[in-house]
């Protein structure tokens, strides 16, 4: 099997100007590992597209790892948890304690997110950012101050390791689903009731009030985020959200391809496509989550979901479930034979029609 190609150790940036710098100058996909997948898939023992979007996933993990062909044997599993200040507007069925008492199931290996690791013989790693301090209410000040984003980012970019095939990225945190409906509305308008959903079970008046906090909030800062995508985060994100978005950003600069999970987890990451155009060609919507808001978000930037659930949990369960996938993905495109070696006949090419005269 090759081995992947030596990346230069990137640091994480410093500054909002530096996260622009960096994605100014963000690696592409190699042209000659891509080349070489789609080379081979014509003359494997099936008919052409007969392996549909698995084939299309095959050439994608070779074309961001930088080798063919691509090998799925190390999938790195990153959980990041955070408190919402907005939580205070009583936009959730749950206390914040609660994301601090999930994170310590986790640890006990409790969680949905442990089993399918297990499953899927992923790593998981869970960061829990600053619980005891939520960030802001945003309805009141911004989320975060420019420092406090800078940090969150910088604590998921160094969260990357080195050597993975593939990264999953997942999120928990009371209140984040206001966080994710009010940074998306900011970056594509529309009306805010097409963002907000349930969440955690919000129906109704509770319903309403939710949308009424978002709106409140994007009015405040439609600004700020117009001149600087990233201030969606800042300003309306949560500590989550931006280790997300550091983490993205890290995996693209490692070769490393990634599988966003849910709705919070795609909004974390959308801001750095609203920024550069083509950011997060290296990732791809491991599910569609049942929150309505996903499913425009994914439209909006252009993604197909690998799986539809009807799954609305977080912790990056439908990522960590669309890892088999890619995994079975790069199995087939390497370990079929060929027609060739299989001594099997290939496609015959239709005979042109004698011409008759008239």
């Amino acid at each position: 099997m090759p081995a992947r190609p030596r990346r230069a150790r990137v640091l994480p940036p410093r500054s909002l100007a530096e996260i622009g710098r960096a994605l100014a100058r963000l690696p592409g996909p190699d042209a000659k590992a891509q080349m070489r997948a789609r080379a081979r898939e014509p003359h494997l023992t099936k008919p052409r597209g007969a392996l549909g979007r698995l084939e299309e996933l095959a050439h994608w993990a070779a074309a961001w790892q930088g080798r063919h062909p691509a090998r799925i044997e190390r999938i790195a599993v990153r959980v990041f948890a955070a408190n919402h200040g907005v939580v205070a507007q009583g936009v959730s069925l749950y206390p914040a304690e609660v994301t601090a008492q999930m994170v310590a199931n986790f640890a006990k290996g409790g969680a949905a997110i442990n089993q399918l690791c297990r499953a899927a013989r992923a790593e998981l790693k869970v960061a829990a950012l600053d619980l005891g301090r939520p960030t802001a209410d945003f309805t009141e000040a911004p989320a975060m101050t420019e420092a406090e984003f800078l940090a969150a980012f910088a604590r998921g970019f160094r969260a990357v390791p080195d050597r993975a095939d593939l990264l999953c990225l997942g999120e928990m945190g009371i209140g984040n689903t206001t966080a994710a409906a009010a940074v998306c509305h900011a970056l594509f308008g529309g009306r805010t009731v097409a963002w907000v959903g349930p969440g955690t079970g919000l129906t109704g008046r509770a319903l309403k009030h939710k949308a009424r906090v978002v709106a409140k909030a994007v009015a405040r800062y439609r600004q700020a985020v117009a001149a600087n995508p990233l201030d969606a985060l800042r300003c309306l994100g949560g500590r989550e959200m931006a280790a997300i978005a550091g983490a993205v950003l890290a995996a693209r600069f490692r070769r490393i391809p990634v599988l966003l999970d849910g709705y919070v987890c795609t909004a974390a990451a959308a801001p750095l496509e609203a920024a550069r155009k083509g950011a997060l060609d290296h990732c791809h919507a491991g599910h569609v989550s049942a929150e309505p808001g996903h499913r425009r978000l994914l439209a909006k930037l252009g993604q197909a979901p690998l799986l539809d659930l009807g799954m609305r949990l977080g912790e990056g369960t439908g990522a960590v479930l669309a890892a088999a996938l890619v995994r079975a993905a790069c199995a087939a495109h390497a370990g079929m034979a060929t027609f060739a070696e299989a001594k099997v006949s290939g496609r015959k090419r239709p005979r042109a029609r004698k011409r008759q005269n008239q």
